[in-house]
């Protein structure tokens, strides 16, 4: 179940990253609030699954599912640069956070 918490905060801190981008500087309230909705329960869902996973591990994993769906979001929604050398480092990434999840080792005490 942990690492079902995580993959949520993950996506949680795509959603308030993305807040944050529309909020104009916190101008647009809505989107503000969306952010902090996002932010509090992306900490939310990193703290429960912390409970039973390694912080190290859950950290890497919380920040690296992160930087991904930014960075896909900024693609496909905010036409932000799209390259090879972008996609090979972001595939990278995945691979990484693939790795830490299949070869986390030990229990939080």
């Amino acid at each position: 179940m942990s690492w079902i918490y995580l993959i949520i905060a993950g996506v949680l801190e795509i959603g308030f990253t993305t807040c944050l981008k529309l909020s104009n500087n916190f101008a647009n309230l809505k989107w503000g609030a969306g952010f902090l909705v996002c932010a509090i329960m992306s900490f939310v869902f990193l703290n429960k699954a912390t409970v039973t996973l390694p912080l190290g591990t859950a950290y890497a994993v919380w920040t690296g599912i992160g930087a991904v769906g930014t960075v896909m979001v900024g693609i496909i929604f905010f036409k932000e640069p799209f390259s090879f050398w972008r996609m090979f480092f972001i595939t990278t990434l995945i691979i990484s956070i693939l790795g830490l999840k299949l070869f986390a080792e030990g229990k939080a005490q």
